[in-house]
């Protein structure tokens, strides 16, 4: 027979909060946060003061009404009960001189002593009720689920994922965030000095291929704004293949695009906290990125295109460094990568359609998919 949960009683949990864990309680059921503290965007202080306390009313806030996703995501720290009568849990104290007089000595021992206290009942997901088996890779599963592919993916949970059989295609489909920097970097660098001297030997005109008695000279010491241009245009171009390709709805009936879209988005979106996945490969954003060269190439004078390019390219690198932030940093509340962390959280958990805006909401007020802000009705 299954074991039922674990108890917890009031001195237990404050002994464990006083030892640097963050256990919050719902209702009886008892999560340990210590894992997610960091990664709360609300900050990881709001959850340092709420440890050891009953939660339920934050959870509908205000300031933040919680979706089930978030609710969902709540029970994988699931750990055990809180013995009746203790339900409410008195706050954990502020560290400091005063602490002993709040956190019996014997507490602190007697949870030491006591192994493997918060075992994570649900650390990742129900396996045996899960829609695809996770002991194998996703990506050739994801096609058979049809028209459950959209909510499932939908659904975040706190897991690593294995996509390919392949070793070496797993450890290619993997990127850890300095990669993009340390790669990119040198390039737009390089390509930079190739711009600035290439326009300072004042070659280089706009519309000559038309006329030459019309034609625009470009001087070097337009690069710095044709660079900007480039940035401008990336945050565009980041929007339009966040919103129409990696948010396109596959039709259920096609393994293919449904494994497609799995590969390019949807994996990100079932495990939004997945480190090695939260930038993008040097490989497959080679050719991207090369493809953006060719189109600029065409449209127009080589060293233009170039400038326009680099910029580009170095607002894609800002791009991936702060995707990678707004998932795994804690900004500090009130500056705009706290606001930002927000906006981007709640794109995953509850407004998948809508906020497809990462380094910049600009681009969402115009195309009208920015996600609203929450109201809450004043009691009487």
């Amino acid at each position: 027979a299954t074991a039922g949960p674990r108890s917890f009683s009031a001195a237990e949990v404050r002994a464990r909060c006083a030892q640097g864990a963050c256990l919050v309680s719902c209702q009886r059921r008892l999560y340990d946060l210590s894992g997610f503290v960091r990664l709360h965007p609300g900050g990881e202080q709001l959850l340092r003061r709420r440890a050891g306390t009953d939660v339920s009313a934050a959870l509908d806030g205000p300031p933040h009404r919680h979706s089930e996703n978030a609710r969902r995501w709540l029970e994988q720290y699931y750990v055990g009960e809180i013995e009746p009568g203790d339900e409410q849990v008195p706050p954990r104290a502020e560290p400091g001189p005063g602490l002993s007089e709040t956190v019996d000595e014997k507490e602190v021992v007697a949870a030491a002593q006591t192994p493997e206290q918060t075992d994570l009942c649900y650390k990742t997901v129900d396996v045996e009720k899960d829609l695809v088996d996770w002991q194998k890779p996703l990506l050739w599963q994801v096609g058979y689920l049809g028209e459950k592919y959209d909510e499932w993916v939908h659904q975040p949970v706190d897991r690593p994922i294995r996509l390919f059989h392949s070793d070496f295609l797993e450890f290619l489909s993997k990127t850890a965030w300095y990669v993009v920097f340390m790669v990119w970097t040198p390039v737009v660098l390089y390509l930079s000095w190739v711009s600035y001297t290439s326009l300072a030997q004042g070659n280089t005109r706009l519309f000559s291929s038309f006329t030459t008695e019309y034609s625009i000279p470009i001087h070097k010491y337009y690069f710095p704004f044709i660079f900007l241009v480039g940035m401008i245009l990336w945050s565009l171009v980041e929007y339009l293949i966040h919103r129409f390709v990696f948010h396109m709805k596959p039709p259920a009936s096609n393994y293919y695009l449904i494994t497609l879209h799995f590969l390019l988005h949807g994996q990100h979106h079932k495990s939004p906290f997945d480190s090695s996945r939260l930038v993008f490969p040097p490989v497959p954003a080679s050719l991207v990125i090369g493809f953006f060269y060719g189109v600029l190439r065409l449209l127009l004078p080589e060293v233009l295109g170039l400038s326009v390019f680099v910029g580009g390219l170095c607002g894609y690198v800002i791009y991936d460094m702060m995707h990678y932030y707004l998932h795994y940093g804690s900004p500090k509340k009130g500056t705009y990568l706290y606001g930002l962390k927000a906006y981007h959280v709640k794109h995953h958990f509850e407004h998948q359609k809508s906020g497809f805006g990462i380094s910049t909401r600009f681009w969402d007020y115009p195309f009208r998919t920015l996600i609203p802000e929450e109201t809450f009705k004043k009691e009487d």
